[in-house]
């Protein structure tokens, strides 16, 4: 291994933000120690398994079309975007998420997957809801005097 791939592997892999890799059929293939941490399984629990084990429910439909036509026409609208959803973690508790993902090609410029790197937003969120709830009573109580 080179000096180069030897930084890569632990920049990947000592990132506390979730780096993974998902093949052409949404199979789990890289996931870092940030993802363990972020979604609460291990590495060994998630190779090989569906992009559904962090994808809620409800949104399992509407991810996998978006992820076929991509996977189909390389193009995706959520290239330079910061995107943010919902995800579910091991133990079924929901979380906020941002996450910014990329297309992975082989040598021969095919589409072999995604990457992506995922942050937990959950209470910065929360947070933010709260500070608006607040906002709003107190845009209220002022109208009303």
């Amino acid at each position: 291994m080179s000096d180069t791939e030897m930084i890569y592997q632990q920049i990947i892999e000592n990132s506390q933000d979730a780096i993974l890799f998902a093949d052409r059929d949404g199979i789990i293939e890289l996931w870092n120690s940030g993802a363990e941490a972020i979604f609460g399984y291990k590495k060994e629990e998630v190779q090989g398994k569906s992009l559904d084990l962090i994808v809620p429910e409800k949104l399992r439909q509407r991810h996998w079309e978006g992820y076929h036509t991509v996977m189909k026409t390389g193009k995706s609208r959520y290239g330079k975007e910061l995107l943010k959803v919902p995800a579910i973690r091991k133990d079924g508790t929901s979380i906020s998420v941002e996450f910014t993902i990329m297309l992975v090609r082989n040598l021969r410029n095919e589409i072999i997957g995604t990457a992506a790197i995922i942050r937990d937003v959950t209470e910065r969120w929360k947070q933010e809801k709260e500070l608006k709830q607040k906002i709003k009573l107190l845009e209220s109580k002022s109208a009303s005097q």
